[in-house]
């Protein structure tokens, strides 16, 4: 037995938790104070409500039912925290030169290319730029309820300019606030 797929999911006060069973799978819509999310479970899971918990089962003990046992036990649990207390990715910009600034639902990013980079918030998000406190970085935080969308937007963002390909000193670029980047010394100048 999945050690994951069989912890129950607590639904906290003032979440909701709707389950509709349908041929292709289980639709459970999730609603609560930060928004509403809805997914549709694999067929070979039965999700059922009991006692103000969400309990997962599987069909059967194959290998893909064992997977997906503790894969819908972990959706379902991101989905209550998501409604509840939502997620967020904290990405830094640095360089000289790299600004980050937001007006209104559109955040305009300088990464050291010949134009700036414009992106707009999708539904469900927040982008905000809090005031760096150190020169030559910025700070983005993406906020959400949904932890894939919050995932997707950041990756996207800190794809722009990847910090990861510049492991020298001057570690121009984007990367998540808790990302470890190994620098290398620069060359050594003649004697």
């Amino acid at each position: 037995m999945s050690r994951i797929g069989k912890m129950p999911v607590v639904i906290p006060k003032g979440v909701t938790v709707d389950i509709d069973q349908t041929d292709g799978g289980s639709s459970v819509t999730v609603k609560g104070p930060k928004g509403t999310l809805n997914q549709v479970m694999h067929k070979n899971m039965a999700v059922k409500l009991d006692n103000g918990r969400v309990v997962v089962e599987r069909s059967s003990d194959e290998k893909e039912n064992k997977a997906l046992h503790g894969l819908t036990r972990a959706i379902l649990n991101n989905m209550v925290v998501g409604v509840t207390a939502g997620f967020k990715k904290e990405l830094d910009v640095v360089g000289v030169g790299y600004r980050a600034q937001k007006q209104g639902k559109t955040i305009t990013l300088n990464l050291g290319y010949s134009h700036p980079i414009t992106i707009e918030e999708a539904p469900g998000i927040t982008i905000d730029i809090p005031q760096s406190t150190t020169p030559n970085t910025a700070k983005i935080v993406v906020s959400g309820a949904d932890k894939q969308q919050v995932g997707q937007v950041a990756a996207e963002i800190r794809n722009l300019r990847l910090l990861k390909h510049d492991p020298y000193p001057s570690g121009r670029g984007i990367k998540y606030s808790d990302e470890h980047i190994r620098r290398k010394a620069g060359k050594a100048g003649k004697k």
